[in-house]
């Protein structure tokens, strides 16, 4: 995974699932439904406040007995997350992903959120990254037109 930044490397174009604190965890629900996401950012305008996931929906809000149509985003989202810039590495993110026992980081420039990288986006480049060495060895080993996929 060498000196691949979170962007553009690794998340780039994305269409962010964000809501604001007063939201519902049951709004929460439908657009990470809607979306295939497990984690939406909690957004004053593009300013960061939080994060929510489905381990928040089910440790602070099922497991607690909470109302989700009536529990406010404010009440059971992570507040002010760890976060990354966008030129940031993406071996930091693993690592800090982690350290941390979490799947999502926000990626933040001065506050204002650039996108979000989740452990998923992560595996798919160390992957490519394997493929890649593998190929290169390969090509090494046994010349360059040499291929696993080629027929004689």
């Amino acid at each position: 995974m060498p000196n691949r930044k979170l962007m553009p490397d690794v998340i780039k174009n994305q269409q962010l699932a964000s809501l604001s604190p007063d939201a519902t965890v049951c709004d929460a629900a439908i657009l990470m439904a809607e979306r295939r996401v497990a984690a939406v950012l909690v957004t004053e305008g593009r300013m960061l406040k939080g994060i929510f996931t489905e381990r928040d929906l089910a440790s602070r809000v099922v497991a607690a007995g909470r109302d989700p149509a009536a529990t406010a985003l404010a009440e059971v989202m992570t507040p002010d997350p760890d976060t990354l810039e966008p030129d940031a590495q993406a071996i930091e993110a693993l690592e800090l992903m982690e350290r941390h026992h979490y799947r999502h980081l926000p990626v933040v420039k001065g506050g204002e959120v650039m996108g979000i990288v989740s452990i998923r986006d992560l595996f798919a480049v160390v992957r490519a990254h394997l493929e890649d060495e593998i190929k290169d060895r390969e090509a090494f080993i046994f010349g360059s037109n040499y291929s696993a996929s080629a027929s004689p």
